[in-house]
């Protein structure tokens, strides 16, 4: 074999799917092969394989990488999700690869380099794997205990003080994930299937990863996982995140911590309090509200109604009243009457969120929700999304226009030229949240700085260097 051995990685979908690819990327350089998008040898791409569109993404990018010439191997969510019915289905590609194949990557793409087929896995229930001991469990990320599927992602920093990721960015944002898999049975939702139970990761091993990335250049975490509220219950600790969150905020070099994939009913008053006021952590807040509806919610078992949503948005706020507050919603809900749809919509005018993103019902397969009954015209359902997209998005104009006027911490992430730069304020994830644009002079990324909010567009904000006093 040829000592050159290029691989190519493209990753779709999610921040948890980033931090898989760094990690893939770590094995495969720690295995002797080169990355580069310049003519490689193999592209491996990570798929998405939430929702429809996500999975016609995926399939595409899979066949525009065949095109290239390289060989192509699936990996990811829809590979692990479809196995060998993706691999029939795609003869494109060179190789459908399971996540538990992610341990041995070098060796699976050499496989494939040499023309050694790999046979693709049957789509199983990770949920049902052998289950193991606390023990076991608190060592699994480090060691990686062979025939255990409670690690569904595969890869997990090695022992040692150097976590097995390599950044494949170099912007002063990178994802920290806390856990892999969940616990949860919403009705709609096939992620727990293919991803496993929830696993969290222990506070050592995550700080020393963070203090890794500090030393990359990252001066926000973003910590990611399918339910960020679930974090340490299967470590028997209800309190785990709220005493991490302070000591990752502490690190040297990071300057702010921001959590994502918050369930409203988990969120417990004393968590909702330490990210509204721990200094370094964004007041930030991403609920998964999914409906307003008490009914439509049950349906889809979840907890809550308007009540109750309002009520927790109204401590948020209480705690930080500059909090920013994102959330998604599934419209055409199996059931979903008018009145329901309308309790939604009156929910969102009442809420003052700052993004809302809306999604159309659609079955997915082994889910409960494609069994139900009461099934929408699909021209109903586009309907109501199109009007609750139109209020969705005169609300998050009104929502930032509220912000005029206001002093934010910007972390500036590009120069744009002529004396503008482009940031995020606390209130603002990445890449799914809107931006600030700056004016100033000698801005760097990474830097955070001080600015007046003067205008927005849309959920974008424009803002200006606040003079020194």
């Amino acid at each position: 074999m040829s000592s050159r051995r290029t691989a190519s990685l493209i990753t779709l979908g999610c921040a948890r799917n980033e931090v898989d690819s760094e990690e893939l990327a770590a094995r495969l350089e720690a295995a002797g092969w080169q990355l580069g998008d310049d003519d490689p040898d193999v592209v491996v791409v990570n798929t998405c394989g939430f929702i429809d569109s996500a999975k016609k993404d995926s399939i595409d990018t899979l066949l525009a990488a065949a095109d290239s010439g390289a060989k192509v191997v699936a990996a990811g969510c829809m590979a692990e999700r479809y196995g060998d019915q993706l691999a029939d289905a795609l003869p494109e590609a060179a190789a459908v690869i399971s996540f538990d194949d992610y341990t041995d990557i070098g060796t699976r793409l050499d496989d494939v380099l040499q023309g050694r087929p790999l046979v693709p896995h049957s789509p199983r229930d990770r949920r049902t794997l052998l289950p193991i001991s606390p023990v076991e469990r608190a060592a699994a990320p480090r060691t990686g205990i062979p025939g255990h599927g409670e690690l569904p992602e595969g890869v997990a920093p090695a022992s040692g003080p150097r976590p097995l990721r390599k950044r494949l960015g170099d912007g002063p944002v990178a994802s920290l994930k806390l856990a892999s898999g969940c616990d949860r049975r919403c009705t709609f939702c096939a992620i727990p299937a293919f991803r496993g139970a929830y696993v969290s990761r222990g506070a050592e091993e995550l700080l020393g990863e963070a203090a890794w990335l500090a030393e990359q250049g990252v001066k926000e975490l973003v910590l990611v996982s399918e339910n960020s509220t679930s974090y340490g219950k299967d470590l028997g600790d209800l309190r785990a995140l709220e005493k991490l969150l302070p000591s990752i905020a502490a690190i040297e070099g990071i300057e702010r911590v921001r959590v994502s994939y918050l369930q409203p009913a988990e969120l417990r008053p004393g968590l909702l309090e330490i990210i509204a006021s721990t200094e370094g952590v964004a007041p930030y807040f991403d609920l998964s509200f999914q409906h307003a509806s008490g009914p439509v919610l049950r349906r889809m078992r979840r907890f809550g109604d308007p009540r109750r949503f309002l009520d927790l948005l109204e401590s948020i706020r209480a705690h930080a009243p500059e909090a920013g507050v994102r959330s998604n919603f599934i419209v055409g809900f199996p059931g979903e009457t008018e009145e329901e749809f309308g309790e939604l919509m009156g929910f969102l005018e009442e809420a003052r969120l700052d993004v809302i993103g809306v999604f159309g019902y659609s079955d997915e397969d082994g889910t409960e929700a494609a069994s139900l009954p009461g099934k929408l015209d699909q021209e109903i359902v586009d309907a109501r999304v199109s009007a609750l997209t139109e209020l969705a998005e005169e609300l998050m104009a009104q929502r930032a226009e509220e912000r005029i006027g206001t002093e934010v911490d910007v972390l500036i992430e590009e120069d744009l030229g002529d004396g503008g730069y482009e940031g995020r304020a606390a209130h603002q994830g990445p890449e799914v949240d809107g931006s600030v644009t700056v004016q100033g002079i000698g801005l760097v990324p990474g830097q955070i700085v001080r600015a007046v909010v003067v205008d927005s567009e849309g959920v974008d904000l424009i803002a200006r260097i606040k003079a020194a006093p």
